[in-house]
C-alpha cells in the first residue's frame, strides 16, 4: 500500500514513512505533513523497498518489525541505490537491534512509544547534517582530493581509483569531517555532536560502527588501520598521504 500526502508548501522534503500499524503511520503522517514535509506511507517491506528506489525520497522511517521483509532487510537491500538518510524505527528496545540497524547502513534509531517533536527534531537533525556540506560550497569548491580519493560534498560523492564508493549520508558526513581535519585527531565527542547535535555520553559506540563501516569500503586494512587509524583515547586521524 502507498498514500502520499503533500501540504501545500514550496520545496517540501519528501519522507517514506515504512510502517505497518496504518493508525500509527497517519498519526506521524498528519504530524509530519503540517510541518510542511511530503509524506508517503508504505506499509510492506518488499514494496517500500521498490517505492524507494523509484521515487528517491529525501528521508526514510524505517519500522523493523514489517510484512514479506522486515526492516533490517530492507535497510540492506536499499543501500545500494539509496543514500539518503535511514531512520529506523521499532518497538524493541535491545542495543543488538540498533547496531544491527548502524552497520547495515541505518542513520539514527528511535524506540516506540516515540513523541512526535522528538521524532520531528530528530528529522531535522538529518536533514541539517545532509545540507551542511551543501551550504558551505559557497564558500569554497567543498571537494577534498588525496592521491587517488576524491570527497565531492557539492554532489555528496566519493571515488576511489575513479570507482564511485556506495556510501550513505552519515558515513559521508563522518568521513568528510575526518578528512577536513586530515591528520589531525578528530574526537569521538566532536563526531557525535556534529553528527547527532547531542553531548557525547561517553557510551554512544555508533561512531566506531560507522569508521568500521567506511574502513571496509575504502579499502583500509580492518585489524591494522593505516587510512583511519584510532589514536586510543583521543579518537580518529585520517591519514593524508595514505591515498596514492
Amino acid at each position: 500500500m502507498k498514500k502520499t500526502v503533500l501540504k501545500e508548501t514550496i520545496q517540501c522534503k519528501h519522507i517514506m514513512l515504512v510502517e505497518d500499524d496504518m493508525s500509527l503511520a497517519e498519526w506521524f503522517c498528519d504530524y509530519l505533513t503540517e510541518h510542511g514535509y511530503l509524506v508517503t506511507i508504505s506499509n510492506r517491506g518488499d514494496t517500500a523497498i521498490e517505492l524507494i528506489e523509484s521515487d528517491q525520497p529525501d528521508l526514510v522511517i524505517l519500522d523493523i518489525m514489517l510484512p514479506v521483509k522486515d526492516g533490517f532487510e530492507v535497510c540492506q537491500a536499499i543501500r545500494p541505490f539509496y543514500h539518503g538518510p535511514i531512520l529506523m524505527m521499532t518497538a524493541r528496545d535491545h542495543e543488538t537491534d540498533e547496531v544491527l540497524g548502524l552497520e547495515l547502513g541505518a542513520d539514527d534509531y528511535v524506540v516506540k512509544p516515540v513523541k512526535p517533536r522528538v521524532l520531528l527534531s530528530r528529522i531535522k537533525a538529518l536533514f541539517r547534517r545532509v545540507s551542511l556540506p551543501k551550504a558551505e560550497t559557497e564558500e569554497n569548491l567543498n571537494r577534498l582530493t588525496f592521491g587517488k580519493l576524491c570527497i565531492d560534498a557539492n554532489s555528496r560523492t566519493t571515488t576511489l581509483l575513479g570507482d564511485k564508493v556506495a556510501i550513505s549520508s552519515n558515513e559521508f558526513d563522518v568521513l568528510w569531517q575526518l578528512a577536513e581535519a586530515a591528520d589531525n585527531v578528530v574526537s569521538r565527542k566532536d563526531l557525535v555532536v556534529q553528527r547527532r547535535g547531542i553531548e557525547y555520553d561517553g557510551f554512544d559506540r555508533s561512531i566506531d560502527i560507522l569508521i568500521s563501516r567506511i574502513r571496509k569500503k575504502l579499502g583500509d586494512d580492518a585489524s591494522n588501520p593505516y587510512r583511519i587509524k584510532t589514536v586510543w583515547g583521543k579518537g580518529y586521524l585520517f591519514v593524508k598521504d595514505a591515498w596514492e
